[in-house]
C-alpha cells in the first residue's frame, strides 16, 4: 500500500502507507507525505445549469475508463510494466522528472491500473513484505530542497496485511523510520495513523497529532510491482524486494 500527508520528521506505504510511499501515504523523517487516494472531478464553467449537469460524473468516469481501455488495448501487462520501468529509470525516483516526464509516467501507470490483476489488494498476501520506492511525485519524500548528499539514497515501505501495520524506512545518511496503523476504508484504500518515528533508526519519538493521519489507495498490485495514490494527489510506484519482511509490532 504505498501513505500521503505531510509529516515533519522525514521518512516516507508505496508508498509507496506519505507512509512515504505507496501503501501508506509517503513518510519522511523530516518532511514526508503519505500516499493514498485521488478522485478527479470534471469541471464546468457554463452558466447554463442544464448544460453543466448534462455530463454526469458517472458518464465522465465511464468515458475516461473507456479511453484508458482503448489506450491499453494491444499492450499486455508485461509490456506496460517494462515501459513504465524504462521511463522511470533515468528520473532518479522522480527527483529529475520534468512536468512532461511526470505526465508520461502517470499515463502509463493509469494504463496499468486498468488491468490491475488484484482487485482487492487489502485481502491479498501479495501486499505483505518490504517494498522499495522507485518513483514518486512527492517532493517531501524526494527531499529535493536538500543538497543531494543529504537526501535518503533509498526509501522502503513495509506492510503487514494481517496486523494492518506499515513502516517507512530511509537509508543513508539518516536511516529515519516511521510506523503506522492502517484502517481499511474499502478493499483498496486505507486510512493511516502514524504512531512513532525513529530518528537515526534508534531514537523513538511519538508522532505529533498533525502528522498522524492520511489515506492511501492501492491501484495496482502484483508480486513485483505496486502502484499507490495518496490523498494529496501524489503517485507512488514501488517494487518488491523482500516478501518475508514483517513490520515490527
Amino acid at each position: 500500500m504505498a501513505l500521503s500527508s505531510s509529516v515533519t520528521p522525514s521518512v516516507a506505504l508505496t508508498a509507496p502507507l506519505q507512509l512515504t510511499y505507496p501503501l501508506l501515504p509517503a513518510i519522511h523523517a523530516h518532511s514526508s507525505s503519505i500516499p493514498f487516494c485521488f478522485p478527479a472531478k470534471p469541471s464546468c464553467k457554463s452558466d447554463n445549469y442544464q448544460l453543466c449537469t448534462s455530463t454526469s460524473p458517472l458518464k465522465w468516469r465511464t468515458r475516461v475508463s473507456f479511453l484508458q481501455s482503448f489506450l491499453t488495448k494491444g499492450k499486455d501487462t508485461k509490456t506496460l510494466k517494462d515501459e513504465l520501468l524504462e521511463t522511470i529509470a533515468p528520473l532518479d525516483r522522480g527527483a529529475n522528472a520534468s512536468p512532461e516526464d511526470q505526465q508520461e509516467v502517470d499515463q502509463i501507470a493509469r494504463q496499468l491500473e486498468v488491468v490491475n490483476p488484484t482487485k482487492e489488494p487489502l485481502k491479498s498476501d501479495l501486499l505483505n513484505g518490504k517494498w522499495e520506492l522507485i518513483y514518486t511525485t512527492s517532493r517531501s519524500i524526494l527531499q529535493t530542497e536538500r543538497p543531494k548528499f543529504l537526501r535518503s539514497s533509498v526509501n522502503y515501505q513495509a506492510i503487514n496485511v494481517d496486523t494492518l501495520r506499515a513502516q517507512n524506512m530511509e537509508s543513508w545518511p539518516f536511516f529515519n523510520q516511521v510506523t503506522a496503523d492502517l484502517t481499511p476504508l474499502n478493499p483498496r484504500k486505507v486510512a493511516v495513523k502514524f504512531d512513532y518515528f525513529k530518528i537515526l533508526g534508534l531514537i523513538p519519538i511519538k508522532a505529533p497529532e498533525r502528522a498522524r493521519f492520511g489515506e492511501l489507495e492501492i491501484t495496482y498490485l502484483d508480486d513485483e510491482l505496486r502502484i499507490s495514490r495518496g490523498d494529496k494527489g501524489n503517485l507512488f510506484i514501488l517494487k518488491m524486494v523482500d516478501p518475508s519482511y514483517r513490520v515490527p509490532v
